[in-house]
């Protein structure tokens, strides 16, 4: 959705405020595919803050569908976005012309801005709890419902050697 931003970028101390519903269906990156489960409108307030210039203020919440990146477990992901950015109109000068991608000339691309959002704010990790066990590297049972009795014994490569003097395969 494009919403004009003409009238704020071109008179001074105006504010206005607006509920945007998003139309976002998921989010991809290089990270996979997450569809979206709930949103909220996205609730913008945009301020002059001098010539050309214009603050841009809100928030949005979205749900996404995620996986545990430790025992594959699907979760919501909860992601709570507050914004404030500065946004220059074309006529003014532009200090960083790629910060600006949302913008088509003096109309803000919603949509864009959020999904930039998203990316700004996307969690590193992805996680059922923060003491998620992971899944058992031999049997692949998630360590979470219970302990697979699996040898997980790694031993130290440094006492290899050792190792192998004890195993007969070396002769001293």
């Amino acid at each position: 959705m494009l919403i004009d931003l003409s009238d704020v970028l071109a008179s001074e101390s105006r504010e206005v405020t607006a509920q945007v519903p998003l139309e976002l269906a998921g989010f991809n990156s290089r990270m996979g595919s997450f569809p979206v489960v709930e949103k909220s409108p996205a609730a913008f307030t945009f301020t002059n803050i001098e010539p050309h210039k214009a603050r841009i203020s809100g928030k949005a919440t979205l749900v996404f569908q995620a996986c545990c990146d430790r025992c594959l477990t699907e979760v919501p992901l909860s992601l709570e976005l507050s914004f404030d950015r500065i946004v220059v109109s074309p006529d003014g000068e532009q200090e960083d012309e790629d910060d600006q991608g949302f913008m088509e000339g003096s109309q803000l691309n919603a949509e864009a801005f959020v999904y930039d959002e998203i990316m700004g704010n996307w969690p590193v990790k992805i996680l059922c709890r923060e003491d998620c066990k992971g899944i058992c590297p031999e049997c692949g049972q998630n360590l979470n419902m219970g302990d697979c009795g699996c040898d997980t014994f790694v031993p130290d490569p440094r006492m290899a050697v050792i190792q192998d003097i004890f195993n007969g395969n070396k002769e001293v």
